[in-house]
């Protein structure tokens, strides 16, 4: 597996655990729709949460959750569309990024964004 694979999998493992210590239920991984994917759609309280993993080796491009631009935001609103459809999900929906910043010899930096955007 590539190494961006390797670090794209470490940090959704470590949002996993994030949302799981917040009290978060984890409804599903790596949700496909066609093309489009959704890292993490998870359950806050009674909140439908889809959540954007972003992991990069630092921030000297930008902060992680500076690259999920309109066209990334458009691609999730579509499949989160289809989610909630197909399992007739009937309540509210909020899109989260889990930005982290995986540098090797320090601790990762996490950083929670709860209504990252609102779908358009």
């Amino acid at each position: 597996m590539a190494e961006h694979n390797d670090l794209g999998n470490k940090g959704e493992e470590l949002a996993i655990e994030h949302l799981r210590g917040l009290g978060y239920k984890i409804l599903a991984t790596n949700w496909r729709c066609q093309k489009d994917e959704i890292d993490i759609i998870a359950l806050d309280e009674n909140i439908l949460v889809i959540a954007e993993v972003k992991t990069r080796t630092s921030n000297y491009f930008g902060e992680p959750e500076s690259f999920v631009d309109r066209n990334k935001q458009k691609f999730l609103v579509r499949a989160a569309n289809e989610y909630i459809r197909l399992n007739h999900f009937k309540g509210e929906t909020r899109f989260d990024i889990v930005s982290i910043v995986i540098s090797e010899g320090k601790q990762p930096r996490l950083h929670h964004l709860k209504d990252a955007f609102y779908p358009y």
